[in-house]
């Protein structure tokens, strides 16, 4: 089977779809706002790539996010849980490590099916 890249440059892919299995990654918009912000943006641009993949939210099969500040733990997992379907929830993990921008507070690597 074919691998599909979206969104392709010399050193990343936005997206990469290989036997149905969407894989991306997601950091925020912006590198100055808070995490509830950020967490947000970070979600809503998994929401559009897994759009853009023929798939969405309900599809999500493992979510690792990294947070460079564990105190945010709790501010996104408030986020999260009203992001998340009922009954749909991914396997995921939280890992405290740096981020390859100062200003991010998340970054978020998916694993997704196809619809």
């Amino acid at each position: 089977m074919d691998i599909e890249r979206h969104g392709t440059t010399r050193r990343y892919s936005d997206i990469v779809i290989h036997n149905d299995t969407i894989y991306l990654v997601e950091v925020p918009l912006s590198a100055d706002s808070d995490i509830t912000t950020q967490t947000r943006e970070v979600l809503n641009c998994i929401e559009a790539s897994l759009a853009k993949a023929g798939s969405d939210t309900t599809r999500l099969l493992h979510v690792t996010l990294y947070l460079p500040d564990m105190a945010d733990y709790a501010a996104v997992n408030a986020v999260w849980d009203a992001w998340v379907p009922e009954g749909t929830a991914p396997s995921r993990a939280c890992i405290q490590g740096g981020l390859a921008n100062p200003g991010w507070r998340i970054e978020a690597v998916v694993t997704a099916a196809r619809l």
